[in-house]
């Protein structure tokens, strides 16, 4: 059994290229999911709750569990243990099994295997991982987790000592410690009949691993097509034009790959390495199937942004692993596109009302070429996540990326959105946000300042708003000092407490004025009022 500690925290490294040497925590149903070696020395355990989590180490990097990004990092893994062994069972992404036999006579023993095996994965994909060895998945994962090889035949001895809890399944564990029973040996011991009798059938599956007896094969996986493909140009792509031919026979190549088995892609990995040795990469996505036009507009738009910015100041275009985005200086020699997020051809859903009209697909086009001449992040779509004020709830995600709320693991899920968020402003929306508060004074009808006392409770009652230089984007004017006719509230927030540095205390008002306008105010720890929102 391969085990890579900590996959999911692994993967955000790989994927996203968080630093997992610092504290990294990730997250699934507002629990911790897997956390980094520093995280842990700072108390953080898996199960916590992401506020506990939090308080015991605040400079935390916290990133929602994402099961797809474990999966595709987790494939390299699985490609360099292929070259090892074959015949490989993927158990979960970090985890995977593969028979000993053949590599254990191959290489000289059991133990220089494991070691081989190890650091084969290391040279190939830069992941640590361990390697365990015993008769079954369920006891050689337990020994992959101590770096154990558990000789043959004595499995059952390995699995003696072990705790109870080890067979993951809580409700026979609670049963089984209240009848006394805190071991596997002591669980083994009981009759398999029994066993049967009185807790069904899983349970009498979990006493036969208990006893050391797993004899169920692998169930060995086949690897996935090749699907990349790959060009190489003597002499190098210089010229837009030539980097346009080149980009179209290409594209046409992968997309009768991908015809070839049912499948489509949504993302598109281009990788280019120039005569100077610079690697270049871009990821392009894409909210539907990229049928051979659009993947060869993507590759000829990306190939333009790089050639046409050589000699001009260091813009965003290529990518390089681990540095700032940079331009190539010399031409390109080698070009590879790499299909990514596969579906069956038959596996998206059209639109209820018919695909994209033409005018949609000139602006997608557009915008996508922006994207190639500028970088991603030059065209920003628009994603609503959850929270409090309505200021944070706006996420922007480059165009063409799946927009989802931060925390859901699919497309289309509604993540944190809809839950509960106490002080949570209630609907209907304000008309405007404003991008920058601005400062107001309220004040009571005596004219002295409405204050929020260290309960969140308002200390007199709204009469009048001084507005300022604000001119009201509801309407013309506004300056000066108007009455309020109407006001709803306070809503205080109280969030990261256990982090001075980074809290947020504020206390909300809704104001509806004399003129018809309706304002969204906040008060923060000075008890000064700044104006977030207009409602029309």
């Amino acid at each position: 059994m391969v085990w890579c500690p900590d996959w999911p925290v692994t993967a955000v490294g790989l994927a996203d290229g968080v630093d997992i040497h610092a504290p990294v925590v990730v997250l699934r149903h507002n629990r911790v999911l897997a956390c980094s070696p520093a995280a842990r020395a700072e108390g953080v355990r898996r199960g916590l709750r992401k506020r506990e989590a939090q308080g015991r180490c605040p400079q935390a990097t916290v990133v929602e569990d994402d099961p797809g990004r474990d999966a595709r990092a987790f494939e390299p893994v699985v490609a360099a243990v292929e070259d090892f062994a074959p015949g490989v069972e993927v158990i979960r992404p970090g985890v995977c099994a593969v028979a000993a036999q053949g590599p254990a006579g191959f290489y000289g023993g059991e133990e220089r295997a494991a070691e081989r095996l190890v650091e084969h994965i290391a040279l190939h994909t830069g992941v640590e991982a361990q390697v365990g060895i015993a008769d079954g998945t369920f006891a050689a994962l337990l020994a992959a987790r101590r770096g154990q090889i558990v000789p043959a035949g004595s499995t059952a001895a390995f699995l003696g000592d072990l705790d109870i809890s080890t067979v993951d399944r809580p409700e026979l564990v609670d049963i089984l410690r209240r009848l006394g029973i805190r071991t596997l040996a002591q669980f083994a011991a009981l009759p398999a009949g029994d066993v049967l009798a009185r807790f069904g059938y899983d349970a009498a599956y979990a006493h036969q691993l208990a006893s050391g007896v797993d004899d169920r094969p692998l169930a060995v996986r086949t690897p996935p097509p090749d699907l990349a493909v790959t060009g190489e140009y003597d002499p190098p792509l210089e010229r837009v034009d030539m980097a346009a031919f080149a980009a179209r026979a290409l594209a046409d190549r992968l997309h009768e790959r991908l015809a070839g088995y049912g499948l489509a892609a949504t993302r598109l990995g281009i990788e280019a390495h120039t005569a100077a040795g610079e690697e270049l990469h871009r990821t392009w996505r894409h909210d539907g199937l990229l049928d051979a036009a659009a993947l060869a507009d993507r590759v000829r738009w990306q190939l333009d942004g790089w050639l046409t910015g050589r000699g001009r100041s260091r813009a965003v275009a290529g990518t390089f692993p681990g540095q700032e985005p940079r331009q190539p200086t010399a031409g390109i020699d080698r070009l590879r596109l790499i299909p990514d997020g596969l579906v069956r051809t038959s596996g998206m859903q059209p639109g209820l009302w018919g695909e994209l009209g033409a005018a949609d697909l000139r602006a997608h086009r557009a915008l996508a070429r922006v994207q190639g001449l500028l970088g991603p992040e030059a065209v920003l779509a628009v994603v609503l996540d959850g929270g409090r004020g309505y200021a944070q709830r706006v996420r922007l995600v480059p165009w063409g990326d799946e927009r989802r709320p931060a925390g859901s693991s699919r497309p289309g899920e509604p993540g944190p959105v809809d839950q509960p968020w106490p002080g949570r402003l209630p609907p209907p929306a304000p008309a405007t946000v404003l991008a920058q508060p601005v400062a107001v004074a309220v004040h009571t009808a005596g004219g002295t300042p409405v204050k929020v006392d260290p309960r969140g409770e308002l200390v007199g009652e709204p009469a009048a708003v001084q507005l300022g230089q604000f001119g009201g984007p509801a309407r013309g004017g506004g300056a000066g000092t108007v009455a309020v006719t109407g006001w709803a509230g306070p809503w205080p927030v109280q969030e990261r407490w256990w982090a001075p540095a980074e809290a947020v205390t504020l206390t909300r008002l809704q104001l509806r004025l004399a003129d018809g306008r309706g304002l969204l105010v906040a008060a923060g720890p000075d008890n000064g009022w700044l104006l977030e929102a207009v409602y029309d």
